[in-house]
C-alpha cells in the first residue's frame, strides 16, 4: 500500500508518489511521444486502481487536462487533481507553442478552460508555472489567484519554481505548495525543498527519476554520466556499502528504483509526481515506492558518490 503524507498547510493526505500527466501531451507539444486516447485511458485508470490519489497536469500540457476530463471526470472523487496556469498555448503555424502570458485575464482564461476540459467545478490546487518574481508582483498576481480561490474554483494556490527564485516566493508566505525539481543525480534543490517545508507549505517533486537512469530511454545525458562517474551500479545490490544489507537492503534494485527511492528519502519530500505511458512501469514505480526510503546509510552513500562525481 502507498504511503500517505499531509501536504504541508493544505492537510490533503496524499499518496508520496503521484501522477505526473505532462506524458499524456501527445506529439505537438515539447516532442512529446504519440498517444493513443485508449493508451491514455488505460493509463488513467490504472493510476487510480493503484491507489495513487494526487494528480498534476498543467494548460500547456497539450491534451492531458483534456483526457483526464474525458477518462477520470467519473471517478473525481478518488483524487486530487493539481493544475498550473500562466502559459498561453497557441498553434502558429500547425506547430503549437506554449508561451507565458503573466496577465490576470490570462490566468482567469487558464483556469476557466481548465476546469472545462476537465470537467470539473473546482480544482484542489492551482499552480503557477515557473513565473519569475517581478511578473507576479507587477501584475499582482496573487491576489488574481486568491480571487479565484475565493470563487471557489481552487481549494489551495501553489507555484513551480527553482532556485533563484524560490526563496523569494517562499519569503512572500502564500503559497499552500511548492513544486520543485529534484533528483539525486540532479541534487541542487535539496535544501531548497526543506526551505518549503519549513515554512508550512507542501512539497511537490518532479524529475525525481524521469530522464534520470541507464535504463531510461529518454535519458538526459548529463544524468547518465553522473550515474557512471558515482559508480551507482554497485549499489544496486549493496556490493559497493558494506552495512547496506543490514541497513534493509532488500534485493537488487533496479535504477529506476533506487532513483525513485533516493528522492523519496529525502526528509521534506511530501509527493513525488512520476508520469508514464506504460501501465508496468507505472506497476514498477507502485512496488517500489511502496517499499518506501532507501535505508539511510545507502542514501547518504548515493548523495556522497554524486557529490564526488559532480565535484560538489
Amino acid at each position: 500500500m502507498l504511503k500517505k503524507v499531509k501536504l504541508g498547510r493544505t492537510g490533503l493526505q496524499v499518496t508520496q508518489l503521484g501522477f505526473g500527466a505532462m506524458e499524456l501531451r501527445g506529439p505537438e507539444i515539447w516532442s512529446g511521444r504519440q498517444v493513443s486516447d485508449e493508451q491514455a485511458e488505460k493509463v488513467l485508470h490504472a493510476v487510480l486502481d493503484a491507489g495513487i490519489n494526487f494528480i498534476d497536469t498543467s494548460v500547456d500540457y497539450g491534451l492531458s487536462e483534456e483526457r483526464i476530463g474525458r477518462f477520470l471526470s467519473s471517478r473525481r472523487k478518488e483524487y486530487y487533481l493539481a493544475t498550473k496556469c500562466g502559459c498561453d498555448p497557441r498553434d502558429v503555424g500547425g506547430k503549437w507553442e506554449t508561451p507565458h502570458a503573466w496577465t490576470a485575464d490570462n490566468i482567469l482564461r487558464n483556469i476557466e478552460g481548465s476546469l472545462k476540459r476537465m470537467k470539473t467545478d473546482c480544482v484542489d490546487l492551482l499552480q503557477f508555472h515557473n513565473p519569475k518574481p517581478d511578473d507576479v508582483q507587477r501584475e499582482k498576481l496573487v491576489d488574481v489567484l486568491k480571487d479565484i480561490q475565493r470563487r471557489g474554483l481552487t481549494r489551495f494556490i501553489g507555484i513551480s519554481t527553482t532556485l533563484p527564485d524560490l526563496p523569494v516566493y517562499v519569503e512572500m508566505g502564500v503559497f499552500d505548495t511548492f513544486q520543485i525539481p529534484y533528483s539525486v543525480l540532479e541534487p541542487r534543490h535539496h535544501d531548497a525543498i526543506s526551505l518549503a517545508a519549513r515554512s508550512g507549505a507542501g512539497t511537490i517533486i518532479r524529475g525525481g527519476i524521469a530522464k534520470g537512469g541507464p535504463e531510461s530511454d529518454v535519458a538526459i545525458a548529463s544524468r547518465v554520466e553522473t550515474w557512471k562517474k558515482a559508480r551507482l551500479d554497485e549499489l544496486l545490490d549493496g556490493r559497493g556499502l558494506q552495512a547496506a544489507t543490514s541497513s534493509g537492503l532488500e534485493s537488487r534494485m533496479s535504477p529506476a528504483e533506487m532513483l525513485l527511492r533516493a528522492t523519496l528519502s529525502h526528509p521534506d519530500c511530501h509527493t513525488t509526481i512520476v508520469g508514464t505511458l506504460n501501465v508496468e512501469h507505472l506497476k514498477a514505480n507502485v512496488a517500489a515506492a511502496a517499499k518506501g526510503p532507501l535505508p539511510p546509510k545507502l542514501y547518504q552513500e548515493i548523495r556522497k558518490r554524486v557529490a564526488e562525481a559532480s565535484g560538489k
